[in-house]
């Protein structure tokens, strides 16, 4: 299933990725015609990411910059988030520096309501993304569980330890996706740990 926009969302286990761009605030701040443009660049590599990998948009962009995608796949899933930071990577940019987007990946049972999801699986992938740095693609146990054995070519996992997320009972254990020939160091989690 390929498309680009709340068309036939999955229900049952599902994969959500939340993007959001890093400093962006800053950056309209500083030049809104600019980032603007930058946004469109940032858009289009997303949306031709997501949809190359079977990637539904639930929303055309949630609050501010962000992505709120659904896989059916955690292994599209997976393969989707690594294509949206390669795609990034490759962009050249109208802004100096170019916009860094952080991730995350989070699977569970969808609570599909009048064409949104809505709940506890929800609000685990949204806090995931909160912890990560602009760049960085970071995924919980739970899609982890699902994709370890079946990595695409060019991707590995890390081991980032179990981290407290902000108003959530249960701690995570959180992975980091490293993609060939991008950034694999970041500073620590933004997890209430650190």
């Amino acid at each position: 299933m390929a498309s680009s926009q709340n068309t036939s969302l999955p229900g049952g286990i599902v994969t959500f990725l939340f993007t959001d761009v890093e400093g962006s605030t800053r950056a309209w701040e500083a030049s809104p015609e600019l980032m603007a443009e930058a946004l469109t660049q940032h858009d289009e590599a997303i949306m031709t990411a997501v949809t190359a990998n079977n990637g539904v948009a639930v929303k055309a962009r949630g609050e501010g910059d962000s992505w709120f995608v659904v896989f059916e796949s955690a292994v599209d899933a997976v393969a989707g988030a690594a294509e949206v930071q390669r795609r990034l990577a490759d962009v050249e940019w109208v802004t100096s520096p170019g916009l860094v987007v952080r991730a995350s990946l989070h699977t569970g049972a969808a609570d599909l309501r009048m064409g949104d999801y809505y709940g506890p699986v929800v609000n685990r992938a949204a806090r995931l993304r909160s912890i990560a740095h602009g760049g960085q693609t970071i995924m919980s146990g739970a899609t982890y569980q699902l994709v370890q054995d079946q990595l695409p070519v060019g991707v590995s996992i890390v081991d980032m330890g179990d981290h407290g997320l902000k108003d959530l009972t249960r701690p995570e254990h959180v992975f980091q996706i490293d993609i060939d020939d991008l950034p694999s160091m970041f500073p620590p989690l933004l997890s209430l740990n650190s």
